[in-house]
Parts: C-alpha cells; sequence; structure tokens
C-alpha cells in the first residue's frame, strides 16, 4: 500500500507583525497520527506559528510561505476558505477556556455548532456526538446543559478539548493548554489528551514550554529561538543530546526547576 498522505505540510512559513518578522522560515512535514512538539524561548514565534497552522492568525498579522493542511492551502486564503478546513482538516486548543467558551452559551450548543457547520448533522445526530465527545474527556452527558460559569478551570479546559476532537479532525493545534492549570489537573488533562488521540489518530503539533509536557506526550520536536527552526528530532534524542545552544539551556532550565532531593 502507498503511505498515507501527510496531514501538513508547512514550508518556508513567515509571519510578520508590525513589520517585525516573528516567524522566518519554518519548515515541518506532519504524519497522520504523528505528535510534534513546538518549544522555544519566550517571543520564539511558538504561539504564532500554531495560529498559523491553525489558519487563525490574529488581526494584524500576515502570513507567507504555504501551509497545507489535508492537501489545501490555507496561506493567501479568503477566510471562507480557512473556516472550510477547520473543523475536520485542523483543530486548536486555546491556553485560555476563558476566553476560548461564550460564557453566555451552554456547552452543548457551544459543541454542536462546529458539528451541525462542518458536518452537516442534524440536531439529533449532532447531540449523541457532543454525549460521546464529552465523554472522550470523561465528563457526563448532563455537562451539555451547563454554561461555562458553572464549570471548573479543568472542566473547561476538557469541554475545549472535547469541542476541538468533536469533528474528528486531521490534526489538533494545541497552544499551551495546560499552562492555566494547577499540577495535578494539569496532568489530568494531558492524561485525557493523550487518550483521546491515541483512540482517534488524530495528529498533534502542541506548543508547549514545559519540557515535561513534551515528553509525555510528543514524539518529535522542533525548537525555535527568533522565530526560525534551531533543531528537530526524535524528543528523546534531542533532550538527550541537545546540540543547539538554546536547547541546551532549555534542557538545564528545566532542571533546575526539579529540586534536587536529598538523602
Amino acid at each position: 500500500m502507498p503511505p498515507a498522505a501527510e496531514v501538513a505540510a508547512i514550508r518556508d512559513l513567515t509571519v510578520t507583525a508590525g513589520g517585525v518578522r516573528c516567524v522566518d522560515g519554518v519548515t515541518l512535514t506532519v504524519a497522520p497520527g504523528e505528535r510534534w512538539g513546538v518549544v522555544g524561548p519566550s517571543g520564539a514565534g511558538k504561539s504564532l506559528t500554531a495560529a498559523a497552522v491553525a489558519g487563525l492568525l490574529p488581526p494584524g498579522t500576515c502570513a507567507g510561505g504555504s501551509v497545507r493542511i489535508a492537501d489545501r492551502e490555507l496561506v493567501g486564503a479568503p477566510e471562507a476558505a480557512r473556516a472550510g478546513v477547520r473543523g475536520r482538516g485542523v483543530a486548536l486548543v486555546a491556553q485560555d477556556a476563558a476566553t476560548a467558551l461564550h460564557p453566555l452559551l451552554s456547552v452543548g450548543r457551544q459543541l454542536a455548532m462546529p458539528l451541525r457547520r462542518h458536518q452537516g448533522l442534524d440536531r439529533a445526530a449532532a447531540r449523541t456526538r457532543v454525549a460521546e465527545a464529552l465523554a472522550a474527556v470523561d465528563l457526563p452527558a448532563e455537562l451539555a446543559r451547563a454554561r461555562p460559569s458553572q464549570l471548573s478551570g479543568g472542566q473547561r479546559q476538557r469541554v475545549v478539548l472535547a469541542a476541538a476532537l468533536a469533528c474528528r479532525p486531521r490534526l489538533l493545534v494545541a497552544d499551551e493548554p495546560t499552562a492555566a492549570l494547577d499540577g495535578p489537573v494539569a496532568r489530568s488533562l494531558l492524561d485525557h489528551l493523550d487518550r483521546a488521540l491515541a483512540a482517534s489518530g488524530t495528529a498533534l503539533l502542541l506548543v508547549t514550554h514545559d519540557l515535561g509536557v513534551l515528553a509525555a506526550v510528543c514524539e518529535q520536536v522542533v525548537v525555535l529561538a527568533d522565530g526560525r527552526v534551531v533543531e528537530a528530532g526524535p524528543v528523546r534524542g534531542v533532550l538527550a543530546a541537545p546540540e543547539h545552544a538554546v536547547t541546551r539551556e532549555l534542557v538545564e532550565a528545566a532542571r533546575l526547576s526539579v529540586p534536587e532531593v536529598r538523602a
């Protein structure tokens, strides 16, 4: 059998904001089911890279190069075309669930809207898929009637994850999904993410500053500095023997952040 087509092909991606090139020539290919992490120091261009791949760059930015998701070009495409790729082709898990969810709409309605828009499901079918999406992140179907303000921070972030996975996208882009969560809640979310990806076969592009999260979830890593790729490869190899000075600094900082246990 021929090899499966790539999920995402990023070629010489640039993102400019205010006349400054914040992402400069990023190239990356994501295969079906593959899990890539994007790491780097603050200001390296990680979140803008993720936003460009999801077709959701903020106003005032301009992308160049190429981002192809499911063989459809996003860079330079009109919003209607980019919206057509989102949902089934690519979905985004934002860092802040409080802003990702509408405060006045029920959880069920927010999960059902993309299902009806992108997959043409009727109300009954969408309701069933909403319950399945919530179950995939260990949330009860009854939670569909709740509003975001009635949920804990961890529950809200799991709802965001459920919403992103509901349409069964080929690629999930997650931008620091555990940044606003404390340790146990963050670990729980990562467990749900890991299981959901394994069950669906969805590929992952994860932005994180936490090398522990990277090692727990991802197989491959790309390291950015000043908007450029400075190192890439298997996570275990890169973390065990970093070649670039920026990667070595990240690894050393991660080691120093873990208190030494004395006998």
